[in-house]
């Protein structure tokens, strides 16, 4: 997704700039390796991002005080007083970046250092002592309603508050799981206090696994990392900085040919987050896990589950992975506050699933086709390595073999992937054209064409997108809604990823997998650094307003803050000349087709009720926890409902008439593995009621077209 073209002048620039960089230090006492980094990663910010802040006093101010919420973002470290002695440096990182002495991070660093040890002296006395949960208190967990505490005292309340709190969490469940039992064989009744005892133990193994983590492995050069990764943060979303050992174990982490769950994972916050899920694993099968869950517990089959507080990405997926078939417990924090167990079995994880796949859906007399993309995938490495834009091609011609009236396109949860794909991809639907617009920071844009005359597909066309669809699902989506080619359904807005990145290694381009172990030694690190722009073919970016579909369907992930308008150093939306382009002229009235679709929608109360209970979860998750035994546990029980109600609307009362393509039942009939998965992928959209609307709103395209015809 670069436009190779520009690559040479860009790393000249880059070369020069840096060489510059060093001219100008002067003749005093040579720089660290810490200055060298900020020093080098400020000239590429300056001579290669695609639209450069100004390196000044704001900037600094925005690093200083992101950098701080980066390293104590619940704001139990620091106090106040600490924060407004270090206010000195908040307008000199600019000064540092350009080849002053770096003195703000080591200030910061060694007052963290000081802080952090009087809580890891502290928090055990805390938990040696009962906690009173008929008190009625409350814990606020939102940084922009909570300041640092004022003195000693006061944070050590916060302390207090936010150990009570987990300690409730566990006294909670422990109640639930002492009444579940009741009446079973070998029942052992337990009191309150010796469960509020256990509650305050797992609190205090969990606490010491943190203890232990910020000790010995969150080190000054570690808070070092993310003081640079601030700085480039701070530019946009996209552009970071990964240091060489980060770099690498990324790079390979949850990769490969192993036996595991098929989920990659990532530290937040002292919390390991679930961030990609691979296609066909036992995480995607289960249809329970998503981006963004927190593990909060692991269990090997039915043993006492560990608590993953504290624990490193590198640790947690040790224990996560394991034998084939051998069981794994997850205790998730979902995106929507509430706790759920999800059992695996691990399992190879086959990556051929990642690949597209269809199926038929028979609307009563007429064969609507759907084609499932999980990624725009490309293996350039080998000479038969599978290209997304030539899967689905083979897909359509198996659609096509079926006599389907109609084609579905589903790139829900699909992030994107190669360009080169979307625009072949795009070029199987449209005549020879436009695609989209690429612009780099010069200002000159490129429009990027489908060259292939003729079309594989002319029919029915729609093309399903969510809240995760971004980069390479949105420009497809874009185009085939540019040319009128087919209507768009989904959520609000696709993600809004309109920006381009490449990595570049700070030590001349060595870094990465094929550096040399000494070259390694030496790597400074590498920038994902974000060079281009994308845009459509009607003018307007892609970048942070997405693409808003032609019909909307409210869904469950809606009033969830996380697409890249909720980013404030996301960049801007911005539009430029459109492309010369003609809009497809042969059959459908997308008008006519959004006004049918809303009316229906509007009418349709599952997904008001949807849109409805989505919101009150939104409201009770607002950070603010009760402390309270009595109010923890009723507000449990109302999200707890509200999710069962969301997640029974979401399923159709009526299976979706879903089937394989003859083709492909034989292609799996000798392989019992890959039968189980069709099966259970089959299993997932006979039950999908965003599924079945689109169904519907095809079944509307075909009729109105038919009509036309007719005329």
């Amino acid at each position: 997704m670069f436009n190779k073209k520009s690559l040479p002048v860009v790393l000249v620039v880059f070369a020069a700039g840096i060489f510059a960089a060093f001219q100008t230090i002067g003749l005093g006492n040579p720089p660290t390796k810490y200055e060298k980094i900020i020093r080098q990663v400020g000239v590429m910010l300056e001579q290669g991002h695609y639209s450069p802040k100004k390196i000044d006093d704001n900037f600094s101010k925005e690093v200083f005080s992101k950098y701080l919420e980066a390293i104590d973002p619940e704001k139990q470290i620091f106090l106040k007083s600490d924060v407004e002695q270090l206010k000195q440096f908040e307008n000199k990182i600019d000064d540092e970046i350009h080849g002053s002495p770096l003195q703000s991070f080591q200030s910061v660093s060694d007052i963290y250092g000081k802080r952090l040890l009087e809580y890891l002296s502290s928090y055990k006395e805390i938990l040696s002592k009962p906690f009173d949960f008929n008190a009625d208190e409350t814990l606020v967990d939102d940084k922009d309603k909570t300041d640092f505490p004022a003195s000693e005292k006061e944070r050590k309340e916060t302390w207090r508050k936010r150990l009570k709190y987990q300690a409730l969490v566990r006294y909670a469940d422990l109640i639930a799981t002492n009444e579940k039992n009741k009446g079973q064989k070998d029942y052992k009744a337990r009191t309150n206090t010796d469960m509020e005892k256990e509650a305050r133990e797992k609190v205090l193994q969990s606490t010491n696994r943190i203890a232990e983590r910020l000790k010995n492995k969150f080190t000054e050069e570690d808070r070092f990392n993310e003081f640079v990764n601030t700085i480039t943060s701070c530019m946009d979303p996209h552009t970071t900085f990964f240091p060489p050992i980060e770099k690498r174990s990324f790079d390979e982490q949850m990769s490969g040919r192993f036996y595991g769950i098929g989920a990659s994972l990532r530290q937040e916050e002292g919390n390991i987050k679930i961030m990609t899920l691979v296609a066909g694993s036992p995480a995607w099968k289960s249809g329970q896990i998503q981006v963004g869950d927190i593990i909060i517990k692991v269990g090997q089959g039915n043993a006492e589950p560990q608590d993953m507080a504290g624990y490193d990405t590198e640790d947690a997926v040790k224990i996560i992975r394991g034998k084939k078939g051998t069981e794994v417990r997850l205790t998730l924090k979902k995106t929507d506050g509430t706790t759920k167990v999800v059992s695996l079995i691990r399992d190879e994880i086959v990556l051929d699933e990642t690949f597209a796949r269809s199926a038929i859906v028979n609307e009563g007399s007429r064969k609507i086709g759907y084609i499932y993309l999980p990624e725009f995938y490309a293996d350039w490495e080998r000479p038969n390595g599978a290209k997304s834009a030539e899967d689905v091609a083979k897909e359509i011609q198996k659609l096509k073999a079926e006599n389907i009236d109609g084609i579905i396109m589903d790139l829900r949860n699909n992030g994107g992937g190669s360009l080169f794909d979307v625009i072949q991809m795009v070029g199987l639907f449209i005549d020879e054209g436009p695609v989209v617009q690429v612009k780099d920071r010069q200002g000159t844009p490129s429009v990027l064409r489908d060259k292939d005359k003729g079309v594989l597909y002319d029919g029915p066309l729609a093309v399903m997108v969510n809240e995760f669809s971004a980069s390479a699902s949105e420009i497809f989506a874009a185009a085939i809604q540019d040319y009128k080619r087919g209507v768009i359904i989904g959520s609000t807005s696709t993600y809004g990823k309109g920006t381009v990145q490449r990595n570049i290694g700070l030590d001349g381009g060595r870094s990465g997998l094929l550096a040399s172990a000494e070259d390694a030694a030496a790597n400074l690190g590498t920038v994902k650094l974000t060079l281009q722009k994308f845009y459509r073919i009607n003018g307007g970016s892609t970048q942070l307003k997405g693409v808003t579909p032609d019909i909307v369907l409210p869904d469950q992930f809606e009033y969830l803050q996380f697409r890249e308008k909720d980013n404030p150093d996301a960049l801007q939306w911005d539009e430029i000349a459109k492309a010369k382009y003609t809009p497809w002229s042969n059959g459908t009235d997308i008008t006519t087709i959004k006004k049918t679709g809303e009316e229906r929608i509007k009418n349709d109360t599952v997904f008001e009720q949807i849109k409805a209970n989505t919101q009150l979860l939104s409201d009770l998750n607002d950070k603010v926890y009760t402390l309270n035994l009595k109010k923890y546990q009723q507000e449990q029980k109302e999200i707890r409902d509200i999710v069962k109600q969301i997640d029974k609307l979401t399923k159709t009362e009526k299976a979706n008439p879903v089937e394989l393509l003859t083709a492909d039942v034989a292609r799996f009939s000798n392989d019992e593995a890959k039968q189980e998965r069709q099966q259970q992928w089959l299993k997932n959209l006979k039950s999908d009621i965003y599924l079945n609307e689109t169904v519907s709103i095809v079944n509307n395209i075909i009729s109105k077209n038919a009509i036309v015809r007719s005329k």
